[in-house]
């Protein structure tokens, strides 16, 4: 079970994010700006943040940003969630200093397979145990 924050404004991404890694038997923290993700992030050290990029006030990659630069923090990886599907957001997201990135709408399959690959405690589940979503 690996501790992972979620960083999402979106009451239903965010409700299916809980879910699935719930589901997953991981330990979710859950906030929905930068800012509160930022204070969660350095009390908690989670092992994994879902960044969503397009955040109200600061930014994902900004925040990004500054987790990476803090020596407390650094280490954490974060994966960005974004409906961003230009030429160079990519690039964007790797600049800031994200692990990975998953396009939304999320796909459980991804979110797992991705949380797993980034963890080193997780577990992805069997298909029949997360079909059933919110």
């Amino acid at each position: 079970m690996a501790r992972v924050l979620i960083i999402e404004d979106n009451p239903t991404n965010m409700k299916l994010a809980v879910f699935l890694l719930q589901k997953a038997a991981h330990e979710v923290l859950q906030a929905v700006d930068a800012e509160t993700g930022l204070a969660l992030a350095r009390q908690h050290h989670p092992e994994l943040i879902l960044m969503d990029i397009q955040l109200p006030g600061m930014d994902g990659l900004t925040a990004t940003r500054l987790l990476k630069a803090d020596a407390a923090t650094r280490d954490i990886k974060i994966v960005a969630l974004t409906a961003l599907a230009m030429n160079g957001d990519r690039e964007n997201m790797e600049a800031a200093g994200c692990d990975g990135y998953i396009a939304k709408p999320l796909r459980y399959q991804e979110l797992l397979a991705l949380t797993a690959r980034l963890t080193t405690t997780a577990q992805v589940p069997s298909e029949s145990q997360t079909q059933r979503c919110p």
